[in-house]
């Protein structure tokens, strides 16, 4: 039987493999999530999945690993998880009524070879006041979440539109995902 291993802790990229009945292990990794800054965004993403997947597939090696990272990107500016409240505030703030982009890395490492891709969604956020803004810094929800915050929870309320693949903001485009795993060899159970 194949072993696939999520390299990540992210409860949001857990419940998206679960919710396509798969099986399989939990192994987030320390990385160093520091990056050249003369990287683009999609290059960012890349790399950071793949320093994920690769320390988890070392400990594993017959394994398939999918290791994943997610930016958010506005001006130019790569938006992370913000350090407290005050962040979380400004970034919100100034997302505001603005369309931005979210780019999520992927990287699938097993024996028989590596694949990284990444996807961009556009989100385009309603214009927000400061006590929306507030109150939602408020629920703890943005704290843990690039950009300061999650489309598939209370965030959702701050999206007005989007294009490209919603799961990729959540943290993983779960059907290009599949291809890939199947392209590498991975047995799929549909």
């Amino acid at each position: 039987m194949q072993n696939l291993i999520l390299a990540s802790s992210s409860p949001r990229r857990k419940e998206l493999l679960e919710n396509l009945r798969l099986t399989f292990a939990i192994s987030s990794s320390e990385v160093d999530e520091s990056f050249d800054p003369a990287l683009s965004p999609k290059e960012v993403v890349m790399e950071l999945a793949d320093r994920k997947a690769q320390v988890v597939f070392k400990e594993n090696p017959t394994a398939y690993v999918i290791g994943s990272d997610t930016i958010v990107v506005a001006d130019n500016q790569i938006l992370g998880k913000p350090a407290d409240e005050a962040e979380a505030f400004t970034m919100l703030k100034s997302l505001s009524g603005r369309q931005h982009e979210v780019y999520t890395g992927v990287s699938i490492v097993s024996p028989t070879g590596t694949t990284t891709f990444y996807e961009k969604t556009e989100v385009l956020f309603w214009e927000l006041t400061d006590d929306s803004i507030r109150a939602y810094v408020e629920s703890g929800e943005p704290l843990d979440k690039a950009g300061a915050y999650g489309i598939q929870q209370l965030g959702s309320m701050l999206v007005k539109k989007i294009n490209g693949d919603y799961f990729a903001v959540v943290g993983l485009p779960v059907s290009r995902t599949i291809r890939e795993l199947k392209k590498a060899g991975y047995q799929l159970p549909y």
